[in-house]
């Protein structure tokens, strides 16, 4: 085990994410190898930010605590990577990101100012500060379906409109399938840089109520410039395997567009973080067995007993 978490790479140095299925993943000296039809496959954790595990998986104690020294996220989907069903935790050791989160979740006033901020993140552009939320909603839905039309018009993949069944997945048309696997994928890496940074994936802004609703807001700066131009175009070529090559798209076009360096300071501007807040997250504890600090009403924390 690592005696300084210092030495680990930064999320945003990072490979984006690994989706395995049918295969067993078993420890290999310091990182975990797959076993499966093809043979042994080593792989290096230490740079990676998520590792899916589909249908037919089986992972071992030693393999998830190589994965937890190393910080990587890993989350258990269904198959083809469109179903999310649990995912372990983050390596941060500080709770400052997280409260400084919940702080502005907590006060409507500066909630609308997140998103807000959020709002002209998307639109790469200034708009009335006097418009509602649900004005800027409005504006944001014209925008993607903009996007929609212009995408299926370039492409030539028909599209009548954003439309699946998660429980008969095959009677959707081939463009929503590579939307909603491009988007889970997207989700997966936005999920990873949210937890790495300290911060929460159930405490959102634009989007409320799931244990997913931060990821889904930081997911949703990206969609359009990502996620809908890889779906049309994989859809457009008529692929047999569309979902494995928009997985395999997904993955190169991330390192490509260097995502993993892009999220972090996105996170900051949305939150308006201060230095501090992110200053040291990753420090190791001087003795992980002492207890935390102790809460006080007059604001200074005590050190417990």
């Amino acid at each position: 085990m690592l005696d300084d978490l210092h030495a680990l790479p930064k999320i945003r140095d990072s490979v984006s994410s690994l989706f395995i299925e049918r295969g067993r993943v078993d420890r290999d000296e310091a990182a975990i190898a797959v076993h499966d039809k093809a043979g042994k496959t080593p792989i290096p954790v230490a740079s990676l930010a998520v590792l899916v595990l589909g249908p037919g998986t089986t992972i071992t104690h030693a393999a998830i605590r190589v994965l937890a020294e190393n910080c990587c996220l890993v989350i258990w989907a269904g198959e083809e990577n469109v179903r999310f069903y649990a995912f372990g935790t983050g390596g941060t050791r500080s709770a400052a990101p997280l409260l400084h989160q919940a702080r502005l979740a907590s006060s409507d006033d500066s909630r609308l100012e997140v998103v807000k901020r959020m709002y002209r993140m998307r639109f790469s552009e200034e708009f009335d500060s006097s418009l509602s939320v649900e004005a800027l909603r409005g504006m944001e839905g014209v925008r993607v379906r903009e996007a929609y039309a212009r995408w299926s018009k370039e492409t030539g993949a028909p599209w009548s409109g954003r439309s699946y069944d998660r429980g008969n997945w095959r009677s959707a048309d081939p463009v929503n399938r590579a939307l909603s696997c491009a988007n889970s994928c997207l989700y997966g890496v936005c999920h990873a840089a949210i937890v790495a940074t300290g911060f929460s994936p159930a405490i959102g802004f634009i989007h409320t109520g799931k244990q997913l609703s931060f990821v889904y807001d930081i997911a949703d700066l990206y969609k359009v410039d990502i996620s809908i131009p890889l779906a049309f175009r994989a859809a457009a070529e008529g692929l047999t395997d569309l979902e494995r090559q928009v997985r395999l798209r997904c993955r190169d076009l991330f390192r490509e567009r260097k995502l993993l360096q892009t999220i972090v300071p996105d996170i900051k501007r949305a939150l308006a973080v201060p230095d501090d807040v992110l200053g040291d997250t990753f420090a190791p504890d001087a003795d992980p067995a002492l207890p935390t600090a102790l809460w006080s009403p007059t604001g200074e924390d005590a050190d417990s007993e």
